[in-house]
């Protein structure tokens, strides 16, 4: 999934209809179809932190998406053109709140903070003499220790140092202040997975056509690439990326009608 894919000026639209919304089912309906198509932006945002996280990037994302149903809940949709920066804040607080915590439970014993601070002294004497990094085979044999410890060693090192949190920069490119004016429903928001989204959509899901079903499916509950999809089906990478993006607008009218004919 690439951000590029994602159609902001549906998603403005359907973000005044979730403000709008009256129905929970279909409030509920709404939200999860914005958390869906804008799953590619989590996805971003999860890749520029991960970086020597051992994490999963799926893991990331799942946390990634509490804050963007956070921000489907609390953005004025009349600053429509203002989501992604907002969302982008409130997805990379949450995915900063995941590896601060995660990164604080790990204590390493003193003998590991000795043996990593020999290390980072070894590996920066290799790099004096050499002009480049050295491997990790090259410390343990300077060291004169198991190859094995030493990677024990640098892979608690890199757990405790995820990321340095006030270094990282939000990804949203426009500047921008969020206005937390409500206070989001923790337990709620924590709950929810991709899993229940699709749950949530089924209903709607199954009054699409069942090409255009498929396509979703394999899509954003699959993680299938719209390259792969193109591959499978025997189809342009944009015929894929054009039908997608019809499912997603149908999606968008069967939920509508639903709540009018409520």
């Amino acid at each position: 999934m690439r951000e590029d894919e994602i159609n902001y000026p549906d998603v403005y639209k359907w973000l005044e209809a979730y403000a709008t919304a009256h129905n929970d089912q279909v409030k509920r309906q709404l939200q999860n179809l914005i958390v869906v198509a804008c799953m590619p932006l989590v996805k971003k945002i999860a890749c520029g932190l991960a970086r020597r996280s051992t994490d999963p990037i799926e893991d990331l994302m799942q946390v990634g998406s509490v804050g963007l149903l956070k921000a489907v809940d609390l953005f004025d949709s009349t600053k429509g053109k203002y989501f992604r920066p907002y969302a982008s804040q409130l997805i990379t607080g949450e995915i900063r709140h995941y590896l601060r915590d995660k990164s604080a439970m790990i204590k390493a014993p003193r003998e590991i903070q000795e043996l990593a601070f020999r290390i980072s002294q070894i590996a920066k004497e290799i790099t004096d003499e050499k002009g480049e990094k050295p491997t990790d085979i090259e410390i343990a044999e300077r060291l004169q220790m198991d190859l094995g410890r030493v990677h024990e060693v640098i892979d608690i090192e890199r757990r405790k140092q995820l990321v340095s949190l006030d270094q990282i920069n939000t990804i949203a490119e426009e500047e921008f202040s969020p206005l937390y004016d409500k206070i989001a429903d923790e337990k709620e928001l924590n709950s929810k997975n991709i899993y229940e989204m699709r749950s949530v959509l089924e209903s709607a899901m199954s009054n699409l056509k069942p090409e255009l079903r498929k396509l979703v499916v394999m899509h954003y509950f699959e993680g299938v690439s719209q390259r792969e999809i193109a591959k499978e089906l025997n189809m342009s990478q944009m015929q894929v990326s054009r039908r997608i993006r019809d499912a997603l607008k149908d999606l968008f009218k069967i939920i509508k009608s639903s709540e009018e004919e409520e």
